[in-house]
């Protein structure tokens, strides 16, 4: 490459890293509100219900998906993971309590099984992770002199 295209090469890759920061402060400032603002309602109604905590929960996961995202550059499926079986719990425990002749049984088993079939993932990765590694892994041994 001759020294424009590297110049080039240089200020797109600042553009993007600049486009990367202020995408993750703008959603992690949005879960921050997100969150403060659900608090404030548990505070002013006096107590906090199931659902109230596992949407806390679910709020928390994704600031320490965003936070690891910033500082690694690396989205962990694991956190994925964790926020949906959060999520399908929290809907689970809201739908059970009302259960009528519009929440069927079929629902209650598909979310059961979603939540078992992540459960499952999420062991399928933890597993393969301590026992062959992950690709980051080689990348950050490669650089090591």
């Amino acid at each position: 490459m001759n020294a424009k295209t590297e110049k080039i090469q240089k200020i797109g890759n600042a553009l993007v890293d600049a486009f990367h920061y202020l995408a993750l402060f703008i959603i992690g400032a949005t879960v921050v509100w997100s969150a403060t603002y659900e608090y404030i309602e548990m505070m002013e109604k006096g107590h906090a219900e199931l659902k109230d905590i596992l949407l806390l929960f679910i709020y928390l996961e994704l600031g320490a998906m965003i936070g690891i995202y910033f500082k690694t550059h690396r989205l962990p499926v694991q956190f994925l993971i964790f926020i949906a079986i959060t999520a399908l719990s929290r809907h689970l425990v809201i739908d059970v309590q009302h259960v009528s002749e519009h929440f069927h049984l079929y629902l209650l088993l598909a979310i059961s099984g979603a939540i078992i079939m992540l459960s499952a993932a999420l062991f399928i990765l933890t597993f393969t992770a301590t026992r062959y590694g992950r690709p980051e892994d080689d990348v950050v041994r490669n650089k090591e002199p």
